[in-house]
C-alpha cells in the first residue's frame, strides 16, 4: 500500500509538472489578452518534433557506439533551438491570426485559434510526411533512460531529474522575468489596462509580442521534455496534452502562472491515482468493484475532477473573482 501510493504521488509529481510547464503558455496569453490559444497544443508539439529531429541528427546511435554528441549537449541544444522555433512560431501566430482580431467579438479570435490548430497539425504531418515518416519514435539517448535511484517500487530515471530541473530553472527564471524585471512590469501593466499602459509610454504591441514569445518559448520547453517521456509521436500528440495543460491552467486559475504550476501537480497526481484505481481493489477486498475502473478511465476522472473542483471554485484554486462591466 505505501508502495503505491509513493508511486502515485511521485509519477503524478512529475506528470504534473509536464503539465505546468505548457499550461504556462495558455495562462500566459490569456492573461494579456484573455484570449485560448488553443493553437498552443500544437506549438508545445512542435518543440517535441524539434527534439526528434536533434536527436535523430545529434544523439548517439545504439547501433554505432562513440557516435553523436554528448547527451546532455544534445538536450540543451534541443532545448534551444525548440525554445527558439516555437518562440518565433508563437509570435508569428499573433501576428498573423490574432493581431488583425484583436478589436473582434471574443468568439472570432477564439475560432481562429482552433483554426491555426488545425492548420498547424497538418503542416507538421506534411512536413514530416515528406520524409515519409507520419509515426515518430523520438531516439532518447540511453543515458536518460537509466535509473538514478528507486524509492519503493518506482524507479527515478534520469530523465525525470532533467524534467524537474529544467522546470525548477525555467519558472524560477519566469518568476524573475515577469515580477522583478522592467519588461516583466511592461506585460503586467499592458494585461491590467491596455490602454493605459499605451498612455503610459508602454508598446502594447511589443509586450504582446514578447509575451507570446515567452509562451511558445515554454511551449517549446514541455514538448522537449514530453517527447523524452512520451517518445511515441504523430501529428495529433499534442492534443490531449494540450487539452489536459489547459485544463490544469483553468483548474489553478488561468491568468495565473502559481495557479498553472498548482493546477498542473494536482491535475498529474489526480489522473496517475485514477489510472492505478484498480490496484485497490487487490488492497482492500472490500473495493473490488474497483477492478472495473482501468487506467483507460483516468482522462475522464480527471476531466470529472476538474468540473467538480470549478462547482465550487469557479475562478479556479489561485484564480481571483473578476467582475465584468458593462
Amino acid at each position: 500500500m505505501e508502495s503505491l501510493l509513493t508511486d502515485i504521488l511521485i509519477n503524478g509529481l512529475l506528470l504534473g509538472t509536464l503539465y505546468a510547464i505548457i499550461a504556462l503558455g495558455y495562462t500566459m496569453v490569456y492573461g494579456i489578452l484573455q484570449l485560448i490559444n488553443f493553437a498552443h497544443s500544437e506549438v508545445f508539439l512542435t518543440g517535441a518534433v524539434v527534439a526528434f529531429e536533434t536527436f535523430r541528427l545529434l544523439a548517439p546511435d545504439p547501433a554505432n557506439p562513440g557516435s553523436g554528441l554528448n547527451p546532455y549537449l544534445v538536450l540543451a541544444i534541443a532545448l534551444v533551438v525548440a525554445m527558439i522555433v516555437c518562440g518565433l512560431l508563437n509570435v508569428v501566430i499573433e501576428r498573423l491570426a490574432y493581431r488583425p482580431l484583436r478589436n473582434a467579438p471574443k468568439l472570432v479570435p477564439l475560432i481562429s485559434a482552433i483554426g491555426v490548430s488545425l492548420i498547424l497539425q497538418d503542416v507538421i504531418k506534411l512536413l514530416e510526411g515528406f520524409q515519409g515518416r507520419f509515426q515518430l519514435a523520438v531516439n532518447v539517448p540511453e543515458t536518460f533512460t537509466q535509473t538514478v535511484f528507486s524509492v519503493g517500487d518506482t524507479n527515478v530515471k534520469v530523465r525525470d531529474l532533467a524534467l524537474v530541473v529544467v522546470a525548477a530553472v525555467m519558472l524560477f527564471s519566469l518568476d524573475r522575468l515577469v515580477n522583478h524585471s522592467k519588461p516583466g512590469r511592461a506585460i503586467r501593466a499592458v494585461a491590467q489596462d491596455r490602454v493605459t499602459a499605451g498612455l503610459m509610454g508602454i508598446d502594447a504591441n511589443r509586450m504582446i509580442a514578447l509575451t507570446f514569445a515567452i509562451g511558445g518559448a515554454l511551449g517549446g520547453v514541455g514538448g522537449v521534455l514530453f517527447a523524452m517521456k512520451f517518445p511515441n509521436l504523430d501529428p495529433y500528440s499534442g492534443t490531449i496534452p494540450g487539452i489536459k495543460a489547459f485544463s490544469a491552467a483553468v483548474l489553478g486559475g488561468i491568468g495565473s502562472i502559481p495557479g498553472a504550476v498548482l493546477g498542473g501537480l494536482v491535475l498529474g497526481v489526480v489522473e496517475n491515482f485514477l489510472g492505478v484505481l484498480s490496484s485497490f481493489s487487490f488492497v482492500f477486498p472490500k473495493l473490488s468493484f474497483l477492478a472495473a475502473i482501468g487506467a483507460q478511465y483516468k482522462d475522464v476522472g480527471a476531466f470529472i475532477t476538474l468540473i467538480v473542483i470549478l462547482i465550487f471554485k469557479p475562478s479556479g484554486l489561485l484564480g481571483r473573482s473578476t467582475t465584468e462591466k458593462v
